[in-house]
């Protein structure tokens, strides 16, 4: 199966989750920080700064924990404005 390439809005959602990840990171060293995670310091490295833009959602699952960060704020940053259309329906 063929990868579609990423919209230009998803390339976005990926560069606001990358700097919401490194904010909560908050000094931590980025290779104990990956090593709780179970990924590589590369593989942060790629979502901290936008290059993986839709990393899978087992890693954003591990991240959020370690980072101590909820899967609902992550989504939240991902696709703005989904919350409110929720509570409105």
């Amino acid at each position: 199966m063929v990868r579609l390439p990423l919209t230009p809005a998803q390339l976005e959602a990926g560069r606001r989750l990358g700097a919401a990840l490194r904010t909560a990171r908050d000094g931590r060293d980025p290779v104990e920080v990956a090593a709780s995670a179970g990924i590589s310091p590369e593989t942060l490295r790629k979502i901290e700064s936008g290059r993986l833009p839709t990393p899978a959602f087992g890693t954003v699952v591990a991240l959020s924990r370690t980072l101590d960060i909820s899967l609902d704020e992550l989504a939240e940053i991902w696709h703005p404005g989904d919350a409110e259309q929720r509570s409105a329906s």
